[in-house]
């Protein structure tokens, strides 16, 4: 059945969540309370809060984040999206994701909802810096500003202009597919809606059940996305 949508849509869309990212070993954010953050919240170090209050344990948690995204590589299933764009066969990418494999593997339309710990910028001046910097525990601007990673904390809003391509990605498409998102974050779960209410057929892909299950057109539970995109890449 999906093989078939994918063949007769003119216009896919694929959304991505943290379940794209685990297939390739990186921990997803509500599980990475892990040796030094066993005893902490990731929404309170993950905050603008703790970039302006708690400086050192904000880079500390970050430059985990960053070193775990720097550790893995992209699985088959970001290869084989980033092969569909340059055939036509998918329009863009929506994601959740803030690891930017999307990009690594070849994708090109990609809008990031979240932002991506790839580029770090200065709280101060805004200028940008590679993620390489706090590998290198480096953490001012030139300037003497604070280094931060490029992705929305909580307490900020999404980034508009990845909202908005979203949301003309997501009106414009006849088939949108989510792959490894619960869909319980707003307003990103709203894109679904979004295009099930403009006609496209949606189909959700994620190993539990979501809120969203009920509106879908199709619904796979319990199976690897890279699995399932390898099968459908014929």
């Amino acid at each position: 059945m999906l093989e078939q949508w994918l063949h007769d849509a003119s216009y896919t869309v694929v959304f991505t969540g943290a379940g794209m990212s685990t297939e390739s070993g990186l921990p997803d954010f509500r599980s990475a309370k892990q040796g030094l953050w066993n005893n902490l919240d990731p929404s309170e170090i993950a905050s603008t809060d703790a970039l302006n209050k708690n400086v050192h344990a904000f880079t500390e948690f970050y430059r985990q984040r960053v070193l775990g995204v720097k550790t893995y590589e992209p699985h088959k299933g970001h290869y084989i999206l980033a092969d569909w764009e340059k055939q036509g066969k998918l329009k863009s990418i929506i994601t959740q994701n803030v690891d930017g494999f999307h990009q690594k593997a070849g994708s090109q339309k990609v809008a990031e909802l979240h932002g991506t710990l790839q580029t770090l910028y200065c709280q101060s001046c805004n200028k940008k810096y590679s993620s390489e910097a706090y590998l290198d525990k480096e953490y001012h601007c030139d300037c003497g500003g604070i280094l931060r990673p490029s992705i929305v904390l909580f307490g900020e809003a999404l980034p508009q202009r990845a909202f908005q391509q979203a949301f003309t990605e997501a009106q414009a498409c006849d088939l949108f597919v989510v792959l490894g998102s619960s869909l319980s974050v707003t307003p990103a779960n709203q894109f679904p809606l979004i295009a099930k209410d403009s006609g496209a057929k949606l189909v959700i892909i994620n190993r539990e059940e979501t809120d969203l299950d009920y509106y879908a057109d199709l619904v796979i539970h319990n199976r690897n996305i890279g699995d399932i995109l390898k099968e459908l890449d014929v």
